[in-house]
């Protein structure tokens, strides 16, 4: 029988949190970024731009390749959105529009997470239905083939218990006055060894 183990309630909430914890990580540290010097810094914001701009490139590659690659799509479209968010973050003089980027971002964030969550919910859900069948067919395989086996060794105890009777029968017979092996070959039965009485013990 398999254990039951209970999770945490931090590893279960842990995986809901991250789009948000990744986000803020982000505006967070674009904010630390503008404190120390990149607010209408030029050559900061080109720079986060390109990197932006190169990312989803990648991320477009990657999608449209024959592979289709949906791992390295999803991660290219993700780091282009962050450091668009980051430039902004940086370059921004006011908190107004890295907050209704940093929403947005989120936003997106929990609805493409939300769907492969439901993907590995259902994935999940489909092997728990899988492995309850294939145990619920070993336990009607154990439960037959323990039925068989007593059945056989019924079946073996009453055939021994029944020669068991038979050579008693026919000892109790024989030792009866005027038996007669003859007959009983004659009648299709077994027939006796012969006892010699002539031979003293």
């Amino acid at each position: 029988m398999e254990p039951i183990t209970a999770r945490h309630w931090l590893a279960l909430a842990a995986p809901k949190a991250a789009p948000a914890v990744a986000t803020s990580t982000v505006l967070i540290l674009g904010r630390i970024w503008n404190a120390n010097g990149a607010e209408h810094s030029t050559g900061n914001a080109t720079l986060m731009v390109v990197l932006a701009a190169g990312a989803a490139t990648a991320g477009a590659f990657a999608s449209a390749g024959r592979s289709g690659d949906s791992v390295i799509a999803g991660t290219a479209f993700a780091s282009s959105g962050a450091l668009a968010l980051a430039g902004v973050a940086g370059y921004a003089d006011g908190m107004s529009l890295p907050l209704l980027l940093w929403a947005v971002a989120t936003a997106v964030a929990y609805g493409l997470a939300a769907r492969y969550w439901r993907t590995d919910r259902r994935e999940s859900l489909a092997h728990g239905r899988h492995t309850t069948v294939r145990r619920e067919e070993h336990a009607h395989v154990e439960r037959v083939e323990a039925l068989r086996a007593g059945a056989q060794i019924e079946v073996a105890r009453s055939g021994a218990a029944y020669a068991e009777q038979l050579a008693t029968a026919l000892i109790t017979r024989a030792a009866l006055p005027g038996f007669d092996p003859a007959q009983l070959a004659k009648a299709g039965l077994p027939e006796l060894p012969a006892i010699d009485t002539t031979k003293e013990h």
